[in-house]
């Protein structure tokens, strides 16, 4: 089943030719979710062929330009497309606004419903959830509140070994309950423990966003053995001091949150336009952690569900 991160801008503040602002999107088994939505976005998405009615929730992590003036745009372009499911979208309290502004003008004839949802910034907690995955808000600190996100994968009930069906003569109701954890007992009055029953099922798959954040070791704990994380990576460490006077972190500061996490996979992006190779860039952030990845526009991620395999798809 799919768990796969597309990339569809990596870029800050100030887009370029190759890089388009912030916006990603998340598959997890065929549910997708869009996270931040900077100016460009909807071209990407046709561009990597996302459907447009695939897309049912998004992610605000701040209000700043980057991330959220595609917005506007992809609401308008649903309504063009004859849009009548309802859009959820879950940001600070002050997106609203924004989008009350955009919706106020241009909205009066909107086809579909918008649900927004608040989230806190400075709350840790689960903000949606449904049969396949939770998320949760991480905070972040930067010049606004931002807010990071946590996707994890609901694990499945234990998978039945086929041979003790037919051994026990297992019904229906038997089955089920096994599944979900229970010892069998037989018709004499045996107890079977669950687990010479059952095989454990695959470990759910987790997948961290952190965008604009200043450096911080409790961001860290927070996210603690995700398997993939995207962290933001504005500036090369020489240029520290700006990071920290923008509220951003460095390449080195992303390498030192994914090693105290213990991430399977970091990806690092929104970086600076002015640097124009990536190279110093991989470099400096392997040189923390190793298993780093300079995202670029159009780039997929996909996690198996043995958790162990990682790879640019």
């Amino acid at each position: 089943m799919s768990f796969t991160w597309t990339v569809l801008g990596s870029s800050s503040a100030l887009p370029t030719s190759k890089r388009y602002p912030s916006a990603h999107v998340l598959n997890v088994r065929e549910h997708f979710f869009l996270i931040d939505c900077g100016e460009g976005t909807q071209l990407q998405l046709r561009k990597y062929k996302f459907r447009f009615a695939r897309i049912n929730h998004i992610f605000i992590s701040h209000l700043h330009g980057d991330h959220v003036f595609g917005l506007p745009g992809l609401i308008s372009t649903f309504n063009l497309l004859g849009r009548n499911s309802e859009l959820y979208i879950y940001g600070h309290i002050e997106l609203q606004q924004y989008l009350n502004c955009f919706l106020n003008q241009f909205g009066k004839d909107l086809l579909f419903d918008i649900r927004f949802i608040p989230v806190k910034s400075n709350r840790q907690g689960i903000i949606f959830e449904n049969k396949q995955v939770t998320v949760e808000s991480v905070p972040l600190r930067h010049r606004i509140p931002t807010i990071g996100f946590l996707f994890r994968e609901k694990e499945k009930d234990r998978n039945i070994r086929k041979d003790v069906i037919q051994k026990y003569e297992l019904n229906i109701k038997d089955i089920v309950r096994i599944k979900q954890g229970e010892d069998y007992i037989t018709r004499d009055g045996q107890s079977i423990p669950n687990q010479e029953l059952t095989i454990p099922p695959f470990k759910g798959r987790s997948f961290a966003y952190c965008s604009d954040t200043l450096f911080h070791k409790g961001l860290a704990e927070r996210i603690k053995d995700v398997d993939l994380l995207y962290h933001e990576a504005t500036f090369l460490e020489k240029d520290k001091k700006l990071a920290r006077l923008t509220m951003h972190s460095t390449v080195a500061q992303a390498a030192s949150i994914a090693k105290l996490a213990k991430a399977g996979e970091l990806l690092i992006g929104h970086f600076s336009s002015r640097y124009k190779s990536i190279d110093e860039i991989v470099n400096e952030a392997r040189s923390v952690f190793e298993n780093t990845q300079a995202v670029e526009d159009g780039n997929q991620y996909h996690v198996d569900q043995k958790r162990k395999n990682f790879g640019d798809i």
